[in-house]
């Protein structure tokens, strides 16, 4: 479905991400992880088409490599980001109409954002301003508002940054909601290692833009590279 192929970014001497090739499945949940500054995030950016780079990536058999993000959103690949981004003066109801605008071409399908405030479970906040939700909210918001595009494939980076234990149960929940029962394909960054092994198929571990082990969840956290490079000995 997406599949990356000897992606190289370079800022100025800078190699951010160093000939990286992986593939994702249609339906898979995807982990991504690695220490700060291993390059995760400006994978996003070059799938979701902020930055130019070396190499290919294709989305369901279709090239991408150039595509401005608006057109690859399009095309049905949706992303968050790392602190949730809301839109303060707009309700929850509307931002959700501006992310089914952005992703649909300016088209507004009303039934789909009365499904998606059901789904990520807004109801109550639904003509609330968006800057008085509490950071569960946003990040409901947040995703509600890329699947508002009606994506084949998001891509969640961090997800569970700032949240308690609480928090992470009720987003990992929602994540897994929106793979079997929507059929979308995700794809993960995370830091918590545990929240990854419980919800991926397949995890990837990068370092310095440079792939250090890909398969299992279970296997690939036991192995003595991730170990050494991101783990660290840590039980998190």
């Amino acid at each position: 479905m997406l599949k990356l192929s000897n992606v190289t970014k370079r800022f100025g001497a800078l190699i951010a991400v160093n000939n990286l090739s992986f593939e994702v499945s249609q339906g898979q949940v995807f982990g991504i992880a690695g220490p700060n500054g291993a390059g995760k995030s400006t994978v996003y950016n070059l799938i979701t088409g902020f930055y130019d780079f070396e190499g290919s990536i294709r989305f369901d058999g279709k090239e991408i490599s150039g595509m401005k993000p608006h057109q690859i959103a399009q095309l049905g690949i949706s992303r968050t980001f790392q602190i949730p981004q809301t839109f303060p003066s707009l309700t929850v109801e509307q931002s959700l109409e501006v992310g089914n605008r952005f992703g649909n071409r300016a088209k507004h399908d009303a039934r789909r954002i009365e499904r998606i405030i059901d789904f990520v479970e807004l109801q109550s906040e639904r003509h609330e301003f968006t800057g008085t939700l509490n950071l569960l909210g946003k990040k409901k918001l947040m995703i509600g508002a890329a699947l508002a595009t009606d994506p084949k494939i998001l891509m969640l980076d961090e997800p569970m940054a700032g949240s308690n234990a609480h928090e992470i149960k009720a987003l990992m929940e929602l994540i897994q909601r929106m793979n079997q029962e929507l059929g979308i394909t995700i794809i993960i960054i995370e830091h918590f290692m545990k929240v990854l092994t419980e919800l991926t198929e397949t995890l990837l571990i990068i370092e310095t833009g440079t792939e250090i082990c890909c398969g299992d969840p279970e296997v690939v956290t036991s192995d003595p590279r991730v170990i050494e490079c991101y783990l660290g000995g840590d039980d998190d």
